[in-house]
């Protein structure tokens, strides 16, 4: 089982490289990988689960910040009601490719946070609006979803990650609160 110990932080060195494209069919490493990814996300909303084993609440995880540099993310985003069992996207994305994206952009008005940075970092984090990924599912059957707004802002952390990129790498450093004209800001 994944805990926070497992989780590398900012500074260690595989969280900026470019992750490796995974081998298709996927491996049993692979696949019992993404599963312990996508449990750790389901287990760190739990409030019972997330204080027993000490866990940080996420929506994503990339398989970079458990030190392994493959492109494979877990999303697991809860709907909006909140005692719904509805999500908005749970699964395992291999080899994610966003594909294309809207003009315009969005930024969540709390900032991000991240599962590898132990700070707040203040700003806003532009990000495309809407999105569509292309992936492999642990089934390894090709999956092509369309994303917008918190959902998108999520899947386009995670796709940093496989490509060495933290969010704070895209907050303005002169003036972390600006932004460009035309940018949505989520609440």
């Amino acid at each position: 089982m994944i805990t926070m110990k497992d989780i590398i932080r900012e500074g260690h060195p595989t969280l900026r490289l470019v992750a490796k494209e995974v081998e298709l069919p996927l491996s049993k490493e692979v696949i019992d990988l993404g599963h312990e990814m996508m449990e750790f996300l389901v287990n760190s909303q739990d409030p019972e689960l997330a204080e027993k084993y000490e866990l940080r609440a996420g929506v994503g995880l990339a398989a970079p910040q458990i030190d392994q540099s493959i492109r494979m993310v877990a999303v697991h985003i809860p709907g909006i009601e909140e005692d719904s069992e509805d999500y908005i996207l749970s699964d395992v994305m291999v080899n994610p490719k966003i594909v294309s994206h809207s003009v315009q952009s969005s930024c969540l008005a709390e900032g991000e946070g991240c599962l590898s940075v132990d700070r707040d970092v203040p700003g806003y984090v532009p990000r495309h609006s809407r999105i569509t990924v292309t992936y492999h599912d642990l089934n390894g059957e090709k999956q092509k979803v369309r994303l917008k707004n918190y959902a998108a802002m999520v899947v386009q952390h995670e796709i940093d990650h496989l490509n060495g990129v933290m969010f704070y790498d895209r907050i303005n450093e002169e003036n972390p609160y600006q932004l460009d004209e035309g940018v949505n800001i989520i609440s």
